[in-house]
């Protein structure tokens, strides 16, 4: 995408990409954000909601008159972006692997003007992740972002691919993107280790014993969602989380 000029009025419909913006020195830019935008915590309060990820406001949208939207193929739903191509410009990313999110810090930096913040971010996490050190051998693994019905990570998302660069090998992988796992079917997978997703689904360590009943020999631990599913400049911080992680998890089937 080219624009004739700077955008100065700019809406994201992304939670991780929101944060970008702002990290990137975008704030007076800002126009429009979604409801679940809530980082950083108190910059966003002062922005107009525009509905959700999956159900905008189109007249909201329509009141801030953007000059640019920002979206995501995976967190938005189609119809809702092929309404706003109409009227507004949309750059949207489509992120799978830690390469993509790199990609998409530089363009975004390139498309607000931005670019040398934008290198340094993406510099900074590619030599974070370089640091990583992940589990050998890998750990038969599943992560479950939902309860009531139960839904893993299964393949071609970032969250399987960040798995993958902790040594933590998804159980689920053969399943798609995000697939229902019945009782059943997690027991016959018997991974070694289940991760519990902090978000969308809340879980809590409440939870460990349903879990723990399917596959008693499985280590569990609830984690930080943003650090395996947030594709912008919360990476500088997930290295470090991750590493930690590893750790903790080497020590528990240790023992």
């Amino acid at each position: 995408m080219t624009l004739q000029q700077l955008p100065q009025r700019i809406v994201s419909l992304v939670p991780s990409q929101t944060e970008l913006l702002f990290d990137l020195g975008l704030e007076e830019r800002i126009v429009g954000l979604t409801k679940f935008c809530i980082h950083p915590k108190e910059k966003v309060k002062q922005k107009t909601k525009i509905g959700g990820t999956k159900n905008f406001k189109l007249d909201v949208i329509d009141e801030l008159q953007p000059d640019l939207i920002i979206g995501n193929k995976e967190e938005n739903y189609p119809e809702g972006i092929a309404a706003l191509q109409e009227k507004y410009p949309v750059w949207m990313s489509d992120i799978y692997t830690l390469e993509d999110s790199l990609q998409m810090i530089t363009q975004l930096g390139e498309l607000t003007g931005t670019e040398a913040k934008a290198e340094q971010i993406a510099q900074g996490i590619a030599a974070g992740f370089q640091k990583l050190q992940p589990v050998q051998p890998a750990i038969p693994t599943a992560y479950f972002i939902w309860r009531k019905p139960y839904m893993a990570v299964g393949s071609d998302n970032f969250i399987d691919h960040l798995l993958q660069r902790c040594g933590f090998r998804n159980v689920f992988a053969d399943q798609p993107r995000y697939p229902e796992v019945s009782s059943d079917e997690l027991r016959a997978a018997a991974p070694k280790l289940i991760l519990l997703s902090s978000e969308p689904y809340p879980f809590q360590e409440k939870h460990f014993a349903e879990f723990q009943e399917l596959c008693p020999n499985a280590v569990i631990k609830v984690v930080d969602g943003e650090m395996f599913s947030w594709y912008g400049s919360r990476l500088l911080q997930a290295p470090a989380y991750l590493q930690g992680i590893i750790e903790e998890v080497e020590q528990g089937i240790a023992n």
